[in-house]
């Protein structure tokens, strides 16, 4: 994790440096019998005391942000205090606060682990507008009933006390609008609640406006797509919404000249992102898009995008996937699925990002080892075996695999370059903020030779300063506000969650591990002074100063409590060096003072 030495240390994602070639025999610590340990001694060598219950005590430590130039300020503050920083009443409190911490640490790691155990084909929010089109379908025996009744369901259990569908926790008019207007179509369609199609159309009538009023980073992919076809379907049930409002006309124009961009020949021989929308797509050829279909059934893991195929079709195979998607979330389905290798990727990133990757390494294997068995030349995409890639999946993937040692070819990356420029997916011609940003993190793990990565480097520093001084860094994929928080949206129409990526586990087992480390490396620095006090160091030319800049990059570097050994074996060696350094570098010292600090040091 990054290290709590002087209150916080932002660190970059890299390996620990291990220094314990420096352990000395004569100051390394040895590992006793737990009986024979000081409390803080239990602590560092991972022994917990039989006889210690878990106590509600608790131990306040300094958790504000400092910068870099500040931290050995504030250190050499707290270096000329002899109070403790714990603010405990003795010693035994204490060693409880710190026994309650370690088995809180215990038992979040333990729940972790369970759940990065538990990863199939992703955990991920339903979405009201991929399951209103799914309700949409009718029985495919053409008996009038809905093929999906449990879909229909969900709808009806899912409308917000504001009339509405969609994320209760974040208000997104684009987001919210399109869910709402789906739900109602659905329910409109098979003639049923009417009351909740008339909270829903009044919700339409007074937010419709506030359309134009969002920012448009925050549109939905595929908004001005998906939108007006809804519209069309609701002008043909006679819904009661104003649908001649001028961000309405704007927002057909939007699609009408989008859909003029649209190679039709290729979208039906070549598999792009399109197949995530087909829904909104006015004449389709369905005897070539079948043949564009996923190995699962699905029109590119999209259940809205398929729904509409199954009305058109009828095809079997998208009958299968939509009954496993349909029966996996319990009426309701996701806007894309299965999301397992976006899964798998994110959550080692965010264990990485938090610093408490070391407790998972076993899981972090395992994902990583699930995710390298669908590497291709060409990248990967946010599912198995798909036949689109995205950059920001493939920057991701390729950045992990390689600083955990897997062969992966930064070839990957030129399916994604064309004309100098980097794109989200190959054939496109946008970008999008968080994928140039995965793959400027990726350039950054390049070997010498690799020019590929080097022209992405190069691009995505160039479009990210530009985006920022320009004041666009919003982006539609992502909204991040804090970690518990996070909204992570993929590649896709709506706004999702997904509790194994946006987990708040991860966050309070960092800080308790910021919060165990920073107190453990504040006792072990009073203990240093005192031994830098027992040796009279000062003598020899070493200052504490000098012993606290020592021990300050060795905890920012050796931060873990297992590690302490060769953390204060590092430290001492460093410093008894300096002193080694001082005395014989020093003209004034004689022969026979030399002589004399060489035996003293000796016994």
């Amino acid at each position: 994790m990054a290290s709590p030495t002087a209150f916080l240390l932002l660190r970059p994602s890299l390996s620990p440096i291990h220094h314990a070639s420096f352990a000395n025999p004569a100051i390394a610590y040895h590992r006793p019998a737990p009986e024979k340990l000081s409390d803080l001694e239990c602590l560092r060598s991972g022994w917990k005391r039989a006889d210690l219950a878990p106590s509600g005590s608790r131990c306040s430590t300094i958790s504000k942000l400092h910068v870099m130039r500040d931290v050995f300020r504030d250190v050499v503050s707290v270096a000329g205090s002899s109070e403790t920083l714990w603010r405990v009443d003795d010693d035994e409190n204490k060693a409880l606060v710190q026994v309650s911490v370690l088995d809180e640490i215990s038992r979040r790691v333990n729940g972790i682990r369970a759940m990065l155990r538990s990863m199939d084909d992703g955990e991920i929010s339903v979405s009201a507008y991929d399951t209103a089109w799914v309700a949409l379908v009718e029985d495919i025996n053409g008996n009038g009933s809905p093929q999906f009744p449990s879909s229909l369901q969900w709808i009806v259990d899912n409308q917000l006390s504001d009339g509405s569908w969609g994320d209760y926790k974040i208000f997104s008019a684009h987001d919210r609008v399109l869910n709402t207007l789906a739900c109602v179509v659905a329910l409109r369609s098979w003639n049923i609640y009417p009351e909740r199609c008339k909270r829903g159309i009044s919700f339409l009538g007074e937010n419709m406006s506030r359309l134009e009023e969002e920012d448009a980073e925050h549109m939905p992919i595929g908004f001005e797509i998906a939108f007006p076809s809804l519209i069309e379907i609701a002008r043909n049930l006679r819904l009661e919404v104003n649908f001649d409002s001028p961000v309405l006309k704007e927002i057909h124009a939007k699609r009408n000249l989008k859909l003029s961009r649209i190679p039709k020949e290729m979208m039906h021989q070549v598999p792009t992102t399109l197949l995530h929308s087909l829904e909104g797509m006015p004449d389709l050829d369905w005897e070539k898009l079948l043949k564009l279909q996923s190995p699962d059934g699905s029109f590119l893991f999209s259940p809205s995008s398929t729904a509409f195929a199954l009305k058109q079709t009828r095809d079997e195979k998208c009958l299968k996937y939509l009954k496993k998607a349909v029966d996996e979330f319990k009426g309701g389905v996701p806007t894309v699925y299965p999301v397992d290798l976006f899964e798998h990727l994110w959550a080692v990133d965010r264990l990485e990002r938090l610093g408490i990757s070391r407790y998972f390494e076993p899981e972090i294997k395992d994902c990583l080892d699930y995710v390298y068995r669908y590497w291709a030349e060409d990248g990967i995409c946010w599912a198995r075996n798909s036949k689109v890639r995205d950059v920001d999946d493939t920057s991701m993937a390729f950045r992990l695999l390689r600083l955990h040692g897997y062969d992966v070819s930064a070839d990957a990356f030129r399916h994604f370059e064309n004309g100098g420029e980097f794109f989200c997916c190959a054939g496109q011609s946008g970008q999008a903020v968080t994928g140039i940003y995965n793959l400027n993190r990726a350039s950054q793990v390049s070997f010498p030779g690799e020019k590929i990565l080097e022209d992405a480097r190069t691009f995505s520093y160039r479009f990210l300063r530009g985006k920022q001084a320009s004041k666009q860094l919003l982006d539609k994929w992502i909204i991040t506000k804090d970690l518990p928080g996070e909204l992570t949206h993929l590649k896709q129409k709506r706004k999702t969650r997904m509790p194994y990526v946006n987990n708040n586990e991860y966050l309070e087992l960092a800080k308790l591990e910021f919060n165990n480390c920073q107190a453990l490396h504040q006792s072990e620095w009073l203990d240093m002074q005192r031994w830098y006090e027992e040796v009279k160091l000062r003598e020899y030319g070493v200052s504490r100063r000098a012993v606290l800049r020592v021990y300050f990059v060795a905890a920012s570097s050796i931060f873990e409590p297992e590690k302490a050994n060769e953390r204060l074996a590092w430290t001492r060696t460093v410093v008894l060096m300096e002193a080694f350094a001082s005395v014989f570098s020093n003209n004034a010292t004689t022969v026979d003072d030399k002589r004399a600090f060489f035996e003293d040091f000796i016994r």
